[in-house]
């Protein structure tokens, strides 16, 4: 005689015989499918058969999704993000009402039958052809789990999920093979398990676990009898029984649950009736998915470690893996956030610029000598409506930021000094630094020079500034014509060999163009993470740790957790360790006493420096201690806003420049998030006060370049017209924002620009996402 198993139920082989017998009236029935002739179903019996001969022999159960919950690094949670709410809990963790609830209402025979209910198949044909219609299904527990299985796997690719809810004697087929196969090899406890952390109970909740929480505010343990009956009446049809939206439909039919639990012997009939009589207790929780609910505005450091994970191969090796185990969820992420540090950037953007101003900011802070990205916030939060933005202002575009990044103006110049050290120039190095002057007529390149061939000049930003400068006066004023005589001294190659051990790129992911207005003045696009991390490196002595955000993953599959793989920083040495306190000693004297002096800290080591571009488009500081990098940008998206005459947080001002804004935002952001954490030194170098006339002097008349090609215009390249939409390479003029001409960019403001390109198409508003305007240089 046939052995039963242990969670009733028939064996394989009887299984399969009345499969055999009846799979087309099954299959018809429980898809809900009328068939008005015998001969129809004879016609398709064989075809059927031989449907279920050829179907895979075992059942696909990918892991179901779940919720992925992003941590800051004390463990506090920032976000949860999911592409469908589901937490999976054993059934020992389900409330005993609602198991008895939902198989009362589903299947009340589930304990009684195996993977199919011949007795129920029988009784829903019979209903079925008096009606002439599908009026009762016969569908078990079972199947109904093997149909939320081809739906899981579907994922959200709407022709997969219509393929797996699509009303065909086939679909029902391969689901009543698996069903066979699901009752054998789980039994009955863990098939009403995994059905009840499958299926969608509505209000974006997956799982039983979700539900209780959404509908209840409770865990699915501690659901009562009325609760646990509403809950399983959504089954059928969670839009329609919705009691947020319909209390009155929901009410009717958890009643019906209960009446249906009294009848089968789950609970008595005077149970039934007080319950009945209960109000439904809703406390609702609302959905709270994705970045955008993120705590502490930490949204756009969430979307980012988002995109790092999607874009990084320590993850996956293609992007279609990493989104596959991202839409999985189950992730517990634990970043380098630092609550303290992202709370005082965050407050000291709101206190500075206000959402509602015509332009915005964005601040970055990272750790020297690790690569954590400690905070990351802007003044325009992570939305859709008026004032906000899905834009991150502080990463690169290929990670959810602007196009192309952001001209840096000035901040620039501590790269070119430091290329100048490594080269060999004394700390002392003098230039003549006249107040104008031409570009020089060639400039050494890697491969080929750039060449003068506009007659482009620049000027400092006041009359006053005239040299000879040395380096340690010159970088405290932001002396433009000294730092392009200096580049005209060394070449372009050393930068750019600086800056690629530096990590720097475009915003748009390109390298440095090798013109000098890039090379020197800051005409080039970049974001603030990019400038944070290379500022980071003089910090930790020339040392350059490539930016991490994340610091551990364990990842939930079931009941099981692992831990994955993350990307770790890599740190490398950039320049020597006596260049880096050069320049540290260097720029410590810009917020002593040069251009930064309103942003520097007065309680402990500090460094930076500000820069501001042509017609004010973008104001800068940048400024560091030995334990923390900081990079605050102010100014316009679309590069449209000249900060002049302008009021930014409720305080007017006629000249925007970087200390006079983005340098209070840097005090105030580092003040709070290195409260209570310790002050180490610097290890300065003597500098004296070289002599006019000093060794390395140049004479500043060979005429450099200036963009080369009519200003940044946005893509950070020197390329031509509109900042490199055609390709050209020198040819456009400045468009007034350029160093080219005598429209400089000096140590404060715009100059006269040289003359514009006459472009023979209209641009629209907004065109340019975070585009620069021009190679700034300033202050």
């Amino acid at each position: 005689m046939p052995k039963k198993r242990s969670g009733g139920g028939l064996s394989p082989a009887q299984q399969a015989a009345k499969f055999l017998g009846v799979s087309v009236l099954a299959g018809a029935v429980t898809a809900g499918i009328a068939l008005p002739a015998v001969g129809a179903l004879g016609l398709a019996a064989k075809g059927s058969v031989e449907s279920f001969d050829e179907l895979p022999a075992n059942l696909k159960t990918p892991p179901l999704s779940q919720r992925t919950t992003i941590l800051d690094a004390d463990g506090g949670q920032i976000a949860t993000v999911y592409s469908r709410d589901r937490t999976v809990v054993a059934l020992k963790n389900i409330s005993p009402y609602m198991q008895k609830a939902i198989v009362a209402i589903e299947d009340s025979r589930f304990y009684e039958h195996g993977a199919i209910d011949l007795k129920g198949v029988l009784r829903a044909l019979n209903a079925n052809a008096r009606s002439g219609e599908v009026s009762e299904g016969a569908s078990t527990l079972t199947q109904q789990y093997v149909k939320n299985v081809f739906v899981e796997e579907a994922g959200d690719d709407p022709t997969k999920v219509a393929q797996a809810t699509q009303q065909t004697i086939g679909r029902k087929i391969a689901e009543l093979k698996y069903a066979i196969q699901v009752e054998e090899e789980l039994g009955k406890k863990k098939i009403l398990e995994n059905y009840l952390n499958i299926t969608f109970f509505g209000q974006q909740a997956y799982g039983i676990e979700a539900a209780a929480r959404r509908y209840f505010s409770k865990s699915a343990k501690d659901l009562d009898l009325q609760e646990s009956a509403l809950l399983a009446g959504l089954v059928q049809s969670p839009s329609r029984y919705d009691p947020v939206n319909d209390e009155a439909e929901a009410r009717k039919r958890r009643n019906t649950v209960l009446q249906r639990m009294a009848e089968v012997g789950d609970i008595s009939r005077e149970e039934a009736a007080e319950a009945a009589k209960a109000p439904l207790g809703l406390k609702v929780s609302r959905p709270k998915n994705g970045c955008i609910t993120a705590v502490d505005d930490a949204s756009f450091f969430c979307d980012y470690v988002r995109e790092v994970f999607l874009s990084d191969p320590v993850f996956g090796k293609t992007k279609a893996d990493r989104a596959k185990i991202w839409n999985q969820g189950g992730l517990t992420i634990r970043t380098t956030l630092d609550p303290q540090a992202q709370a005082s950037v965050q407050q000291s953007l709101k206190d500075h610029v206000y959402q509602s101003d015509s332009v915005a900011a964005a601040s970055t802070l990272v750790e020297p000598g690790t690569g954590k990205v400690v905070a990351m916030g802007q003044s325009k939060p992570y939305g859709y409506g008026k004032d906000e933005t899905e834009i991150n202002f502080s990463v690169d575009h290929a990670m959810g930021g602007s196009n192309f990044g952001f001209p840096t103006g000035s901040t620039f110049k501590p790269f070119v000094a430091a290329a100048a050290l490594e080269k060999g120039k004394p700390a002392t190095q003098t230039y003549s630094a006249p107040f104008e002057m031409p570009y020089p007529a060639t400039v050494r390149g890697c491969e080929k020079p750039w060449v003068n061939d506009k007659g482009y000049k620049l000027e400092n930003e006041n009359e006053s500034e005239v040299g000879p400068y040395a380096l340690k006066e010159a970088m405290a004023k932001s002396v433009n014509t000294y730092f392009v005589q200096m580049i005209e001294d060394i070449g372009m190659c050393p930068v750019v060999t600086l800056t690629d051990k530096l990590g720097i790129v475009q915003g748009n992911g390109e390298k440095i163009p090798e013109v000098p207005s890039s090379m020197t003045l800051g005409s080039t696009g970049l974001s603030p993470l990019t400038m944070a991390s290379a500022y980071a490196a003089f910090a930790s002595r020339g040392m350059y740790c490539t930016p991490i955000v994340i610091e551990a993953i364990t990842q939930k599959i079931g009941n099981e957790q692992k831990s994955l793989e993350v990307p770790k920083s890599t740190c490398s040495r950039a320049m020597s360790e006596e260049t880096a306190d050069a320049v540290n000693t260097l720029l410590q004297g810009v917020v002593d006493s040069g251009t930064g002096q309103a942003a520097g800290l007065s309680d402990r080591a500090n460094a930076g420096k500000t820069g501001t571009t042509d017609e004010r488009r973008n104001a800068w500081f940048v400024g560091y201690t030995p334990n923390m990098s900081g990079a605050v940008w102010v100014g316009s998206a679309s590069q449209e806003v000249e900060m002049k005459n302008i009021t930014i947080g409720g305080q007017y001002h006629s000249l925007v420049f970087g200390g006079a804004v983005p340098g209070p935002i840097w005090k105030d952001a580092m003040t709070g998030a290195l409260a209570g954490k310790e002050s180490p030194s610097f290890n300065l170098v003597d500098i004296p006060d070289a002599q006019n006339g000093g060794d390395g002097e140049s004479d500043g008349n060979n005429g450099d370049s200036g963009n080369s090609n009519g200003g940044n215009s946005g893509n950070g390249g020197d390329s031509g017209l509109i900042g490199g939409l055609d390709g050209g390479d020198a040819d456009g003029g400045d468009t007034g924002t350029g160093d080219a001409g005598t429209g400089s960019t000096g140590t404060g403001d715009t100059g006269t620009g040289d003359t514009e390109p006459d472009p023979s198409f209209s641009i629209p508003g907004g065109f340019f996402r975070g585009a620069g305007e021009g190679p700034g240089g300033r202050d």
